[in-house]
């Protein structure tokens, strides 16, 4: 097994990265990096420079902190010659992605700009039923509930904490995926609660028929659902990506089984094993032009 140390020992570490190392034949979690959380039983420490220094037995590093204070951490991780992992999105900004790269590449170490829920488990049929096939509409219908999914996360309404981008691209991971031709942004709108710094809501169109539709606010039930009108006829992707329909019966998928983390640690493997780099950042693109084109709505403030 090779040793890897986690980055940012939060909700999202302990809820997935964990779990998926613990299980995985590849990998031994060897330490820790955190300001408070620790993993038991396994080395922490509270500053990447020292257990760089300290531990040059690890050679892969997975960051699962937020996005804004990432670079710096992944950017010590590659100039110490180490593998580095990123949670989504990869990055606060598309440019200091393309610096990563471009030191990944230097240094001759792996990238990895995950994508958790390309691996949900209808996903890869969903893309061999669209290739070859015109589309004609498509829409996105991604509704969540931010209390639940990020407790008292302030840094989320921050300045590239993303707002309802974050779970939103995860519904933009899938569809750049399974369509068998690119699409980009055309218009948005983004609600913005009168108190915070990123939206709450957007809704997005695209070249191609295609919409998207991002809440925040959704209470009880959880919506998560693609849906894609062809000449073949109609597909839609449930449950984030892990229930397949097909002229609305379903076909594959079980919602209650979550393989994500553990296929992207699988991945993972892969790409040290080689020291290639995964970097797609289209599911990026189309935030950042929704940012930009994006017409501002102002809504009720809102609080944790």
């Amino acid at each position: 097994m090779t040793k890897i140390a986690l980055v940012g020992i939060g909700k999202i570490a302990i809820d997935q990265h964990v779990p998926a190392i613990a299980a995985s034949p590849d990998w031994e979690l060897a330490a820790t990096v955190s300001r408070h959380g620790t993993v038991p039983g396994i080395p922490a420490f509270t500053d990447i420079d020292t257990m760089l220094a300290e531990r040059p037995d690890i050679p892969v590093v997975s960051l699962a902190l937020p996005p804004v204070p990432r670079f710096a951490y992944a950017e010590a991780a590659l100039r110490a010659g180490r593998h580095v992992m990123l949670e989504k999105p990869p990055g606060a900004t598309l440019a200091e992605i393309h610096a990563l790269q471009a030191i990944a590449a230097e240094m001759g170490v792996s990238l990895y700009a995950t994508w958790h829920s390309r691996m949900a488990r209808a996903v890869a049929p969903a893309k061999a039923w669209l290739h070859g096939q015109t589309i004609t509409r498509a829409n996105i219908t991604w509704r969540e509930d931010v209390r639940k999914w990020h407790p008292g996360q302030d840094w989320v309404f921050e300045p590239g904490g993303m707002g309802v981008f974050d779970p939103g691209i995860n519904a933009l991971s899938i569809l750049t995926e399974i369509l068998p031709a690119p699409v980009h942004v055309t218009a948005a709108t983004l609600t913005y609660p009168a108190n915070r710094q990123t939206p709450i809501a957007a809704a997005l169109v695209f070249s191609g028929n295609v919409s998207a539709d991002f809440d925040w606010r959704q209470e009880g039930p959880q919506t998560w659902d693609i849906e894609v009108e062809t000449h073949k006829g109609h597909l839609a992707l449930r449950m984030g990506g892990n229930v397949l329909e097909l002229d609305h019966k379903p076909v594959t998928g079980e919602p209650s089984i979550m393989g994500e983390y553990p296929a992207l640690y699988a991945r993972m493997a892969e790409l040290v094993s080689t020291s290639t780099s995964d970097v797609d950042l289209a599911p990026m693109v189309h935030v950042a032009d929704a940012m930009t084109l994006g017409r501002r709505l102002v809504t009720d403030a809102f609080e944790f």
